[in-house]
């Protein structure tokens, strides 16, 4: 195992908020954070992605991901694993919340939104408020709707913790981006909070790629969880085989992972601070001078991000012998 320590004083809490089941990343990230001596894992929170489901199932693939991925790990049994939403929150229908109005007020704009209470959220409250030395992250690799509920349930958290965010489209226009088209009204409630918000959006997280190729050699020898992580994320290449669009076809974006390196060591990598935006309906920005400040990411390494990862794998699972490979 590892060869040195973090000192206590340096560890993190950090909650995982995954729609681990949505395609092929989230598994990588969700191993990698597990691997990370640093981290304290309070609980694994598993993340809707209803935006391609549409039938209140994609929370519960993401659960069963997650216990999937501990089990491969040799972990099952060893965390907290928690329900988030089903669903992605819903603006009130007689709430003004068109994109005119949310440019206009946007500096005193909160939309009034239906919302599901559940146990993610009710967890995140209480650790929030809980005193520990330790901060407290919370990182998600999807949608925000579990942190956006959290805020609505309890509006006090919101100076408790960090939120980490892999979503958002390029400054300053914004573009479409997947992560925020799952749930637009909760990325406002939350970009609209007092939160302390550390956002990675596309044109960063997009910047970890990594061939099919290298992924056999370096990540598939490892174990149960080695050979795992890369046949789904191969299967899923082949069941979208025919779409001219996405994915590349011999390549992949690990685009969870900055999740671990901004969280290793933050203060190296180029940042802005900005006050935080809203977003329109089709996903654009919309400028809040009025708004408090969040960090939002405009560089990560790539070779800290993987070489990491692969470390990681080859110390907690040993490659396979050559002869001894399938």
């Amino acid at each position: 195992m590892y060869h040195y320590t973090v000192p206590k004083a340096k560890h993190l809490r950090v909650i995982v908020d995954t729609d681990c089941k949505n395609e092929a990343d989230d598994q990588f990230a969700l191993t990698h954070h597990l691997m990370t001596p640093r981290f304290d894992i309070m609980a694994i929170n598993a993340a809707h992605f209803e935006v391609r489901h549409h039938d209140g199932t994609s929370m519960g693939k993401s659960y069963d991901e997650i216990m999937k991925i501990l089990k491969l790990t040799g972990n099952e049994g060893k965390y907290r694993v928690l329900h988030g939403s089903q669903y992605p929150l819903q603006y009130d229908p007689a709430e003004r919340t068109n994109d005119d109005y949310l440019i206009s007020h946007s500096s005193a704009f909160t939309p009034k939104v239906s919302w599901q209470e559940n146990e993610a959220s009710r967890f995140l409250i209480e650790e929030a408020l809980r005193e520990d030395p330790r901060p407290l992250f919370v990182v998600c690799l999807g949608a925000l709707t579990n942190v956006a509920t959290a805020l609505l349930m309890n509006p006090e958290i919101a100076g408790r913790f960090t939120c980490v965010w892999i979503g958002g489209g390029a400054y300053p226009r914004g573009t479409w981006e997947f992560n925020l088209l799952q749930d637009v009204p909760a990325a406002n409630i939350v970009f609209g909070s007092k939160l302390d918000l550390w956002q990675i959006p596309a044109p960063v997280y997009s910047q970890i790629k990594i061939s099919l190729a290298e992924l056999q050699v370096r990540v598939r020898p490892h174990g149960e969880i080695g050979r795992y992580l890369f046949e789904q994320l191969v299967a899923l290449n082949d069941e979208y085989g025919e779409n001219q669009t996405w994915p590349a076809g011999e390549m992949w974006c690990l685009g969870d992972q900055p999740t671990v390196t901004v969280l290793l060591e933050a203060s190296q990598y180029d940042y802005d601070v900005i006050p935080a935006p809203l977003f329109t309906r089709d996903l654009n920005y919309i400028a809040c001078e009025t708004n408090r400040p969040i960090r939002v990411f405009h560089r990560v390494d790539p070779r800290l991000t993987l070489e990491d990862f692969f470390a990681k794998l080859e110390i907690n699972f040993p490659a396979e012998k050559a002869s001894d490979r399938a």
